[in-house]
């Protein structure tokens, strides 16, 4: 078990290595790394189980069919687990995520003594390149968000969730997660606890504070039926709401709507910044608000279309 230093930070105990173990063995020191990105880098509870998935099936693969020592992994087993990716037709960016986990995995493991050499310091992960983000059009949102025709207290609720989360650009998790107390109607803004534990306060619209004003009183307590819940949005059951779950109302909204695209809740998210950035919002505030800790990440929204560009060029260039 990790122990506290004197400044307070967890120290993990130093590993023995153990050359004469099983290669299975090299599985024992998994639940130590993720607890590391857990305690130590305070990585999103997401990010760890998708690091525990890719090392797990890594692990898988080098079981089969005479699996190495711990120190016998090297560029060649890296290189054999990638090309297998592919082969199972797993994407490029799947691939980059999985080589990330890796490289963190035996970093760690390099640094606590197991290793005396790291295997990934001679491989390029693959080139992935950078998709422009897809997103609704103005009228699009104006379609999504039409009051709904019954206003049950289901219906209440989805329309508030919709109308929030384009409102505010918030991660579908920060969503289904946030808390009553979260949300500040009185003064129209959120107050979320994002990726690494990292706190923010994101505005939202009167139109979108009316929505959830309007849960609130006629939807919520119906739904609850007396039972406490510190959820802001929960299940007619009166559970918290869940990503699939909202990925499923969505899809159903949309299609009910008459829109074709195929949407996501993350297409909100997109909107949400592309629209503020086209309206004339400056880069560092749209990345607050979305939470992005480089801004590089938020730079993808910059993007025009090319009908916009030949409206600027015809009004703006002297030859036009």
């Amino acid at each position: 078990m990790p122990q506290r230093s004197a400044v307070g930070a967890f120290v993990f105990p130093p590993f023995v290595r153990h050359t004469s173990l099983h290669p299975a063995a090299l599985a024992t020191y998994l639940p130590d790394f993720l607890r590391h990105l857990t305690i130590q880098r305070r990585l999103a509870k997401n990010t760890v189980a998708a690091y525990g998935a890719d090392l797990r099936a890594f692990l898988r693969f080098l079981a089969r069919p005479e699996p190495p020592l711990p120190d016998e992994v090297g560029k060649e087993e890296v290189q054999q687990f990638l090309h297998h990716c592919h082969r199972r037709r797993i994407s490029a960016r799947s691939n980059a995520r999985r080589l990330a986990a890796l490289r963190a995995f035996f970093l760690f493991l390099e640094k606590q003594g197991v290793l005396a050499v790291n295997p990934l310091e001679e491989i390029d992960g693959p080139k992935i390149g950078r998709s422009l983000p897809k997103a609704l059009t103005v009228a699009e949102v104006d379609t999504l968000l039409r009051p709904p025709a019954s206003p049950t207290p289901l219906a209440l609720r989805n329309s508030a969730m919709l109308h929030l989360l384009y409102a505010s650009g918030l991660r579908v998790s920060e969503l289904v997660t946030l808390p009553v107390s979260g949300c500040n109607l009185a003064n129209g803004h959120l107050r979320i606890v994002g990726k690494g534990n990292k706190e923010r306060v994101v505005p939202f619209s009167a139109a979108a504070g009316e929505r959830v004003r309007e849960y609130l009183e006629r939807g919520r307590p119906l739904l609850l039926k007396g039972r406490p819940s510190p959820m802001l949005f929960c299940s007619n059951r009166g559970r918290a709401m869940t990503r699939v779950r909202f990925w499923q109302i969505i899809r159903e909204t949309a299609l009910a709507a008459g829109i074709a695209k195929e949407i996501s809740p993350h297409m909100l998210r997109h909107s949400f910044a592309t629209h503020l950035l086209a309206g004339g919002a400056d880069l560092r505030s749209v990345q607050m608000m979305l939470g992005h800790t480089d801004i590089a990440t938020t730079q993808i929204y910059t993007h025009v279309d090319t009908d916009r560009l030949k409206a600027i060029h015809r009004r703006f260039h002297p030859r036009g």
